[in-house]
C-alpha cells in the first residue's frame, strides 16, 4: 500500500517551494556566478521521508560503480523497487514543480526527464566517494542541455561527521569546496554547466547515505561559454597522481565522442519501462 501518491507528494513540495520562494531566489542569485544552488530543509512530512529510507533498496539490488573516479551504488530501474520511491522521483517532474524551480533559477525552457538518464537512486556506504567532476553536458540523445541537478536526501540522523556530503567547488577543484550536508529530508538544487565542479566526500561510518535524484534539461545552456563535454573527473587538491590519470581519462573519452557522437555504447543508466 502506498503511503501517499505522486500528486499529493507534488502538492506538498509545491507548497514548500512557494513558502520559501523569496529566500530560495536570493540563495541562487548569490551563488549564480559560480555554482548556483539552493536547498530546502524539511521538504516533506518526516514520516514520508523516513518511509523512503525504510524501503530504499539494498546495495545488492543496485548497480555498483567502482573505479578511481567513484565508488557508489545506483539504480534507475524503478519498477524493481518499492513504488513509493518511483512516486517520489516523478513527483519532482510535476510541471508545477519544474516551473517553480525554473522561476527561482531564471530558466525559461526547462524539462524533466522521464527516462531518468543518470538520475534515480544513489546509495553510498562506508568508504564510498565521488571525486570532483563536471556532469556531461547533454541528455542521452544530445538534444538538450543538462542544467539542474536535484538531490533529495532521506537517511535519518545523518550528521556532519558521517561524511558523504555534497561538495561544490566554485573556484575549481584546486581550491577549497563549499560543503553542503546531506541532511535528512533536505532537497539540494544545483546548476550544472561548464564550471559547476562538485563531488561527495568519503563516507566515514558503517551506514548508508541514500539519495533520490533528478536532472532537468533545457534548450539552451546556462552559460553562453558552455560547450559539449563528457563527464570530467579530477583528483582532489594536491592529489597530483590521481588528477593526471583522470585528466587523461577525460581527454580519451572526449576524443572517442568526437568520432562516435553518441558514444560507443548506450548509457545503461536509464529507466527501461515495460511496454
Amino acid at each position: 500500500m502506498r503511503v501517499v501518491d505522486t500528486d499529493e507528494i507534488s502538492r506538498l513540495i509545491c507548497c514548500k517551494i512557494k513558502e520559501n520562494r523569496a529566500s530560495l531566489i536570493n540563495s541562487y542569485n548569490l551563488s549564480e556566478n559560480n555554482v548556483g544552488y539552493f536547498f530546502i530543509d524539511d521538504l516533506l512530512p518526516s514520516q514520508i521521508a523516513k518511509k523512503c529510507f525504510e524501503v530504499f533498496p539494498d546495495k545488492s539490488n543496485m548497480r555498483r560503480l567502482k573505479s578511481i573516479r567513484e565508488f557508489k551504488y545506483v539504480s534507475a530501474q524503478m519498477n524493481k523497487h518499492n513504488p513509493l520511491l518511483e512516486d517520489i522521483i516523478y513527483a519532482f517532474q510535476d510541471s508545477r514543480i519544474v516551473s517553480a524551480i525554473g522561476d527561482i533559477c531564471g530558466i525559461q525552457s526547462l524539462y524533466a526527464d522521464k527516462s531518468l538518464y543518470a538520475g534515480g537512486l544513489s546509495l553510498m556506504g562506508k568508504d564510498n566517494y565521488l571525486h570532483p567532476h563536471l556532469d556531461n553536458s547533454h541528455d542521452a540523445e544530445l538534444e538538450r542541455w543538462r542544467v539542474l541537478n536535484l538531490l533529495y536526501y532521506v537517511t535519518p540522523d545523518w550528521d556532519e561527521e558521517n561524511g558523504g556530503h555534497l561538495e561544490l567547488w566554485p573556484n575549481g577543484p584546486k581550491k577549497e569546496p563549499i560543503v553542503i550536508e546531506s541532511k535528512f529530508n533536505r532537497l539540494v538544487v544545483m546548476a550544472t554547466h561548464g564550471a559547476s565542479w562538485h563531488s561527495v566526500n568519503k563516507v566515514l561510518v558503517k551506514r548508508n547515505r541514500c539519495c533520490i535524484s533528478n536532472y532537468y534539461f533545457s534548450d539552451k545552456p546556462l552559460k553562453e561559454t558552455d560547450k559539449f563535454h563528457v563527464t570530467k573527473f579530477r583528483g582532489r587538491p594536491k592529489d597530483t597522481f590521481t588528477n593526471l590519470i583522470l585528466d587523461s581519462d577525460a581527454s580519451l573519452r572526449m576524443l572517442i565522442r568526437k568520432v562516435f557522437k553518441k558514444g560507443i555504447r548506450k548509457n545503461p543508466h536509464i529507466y527501461k519501462k515495460d511496454n
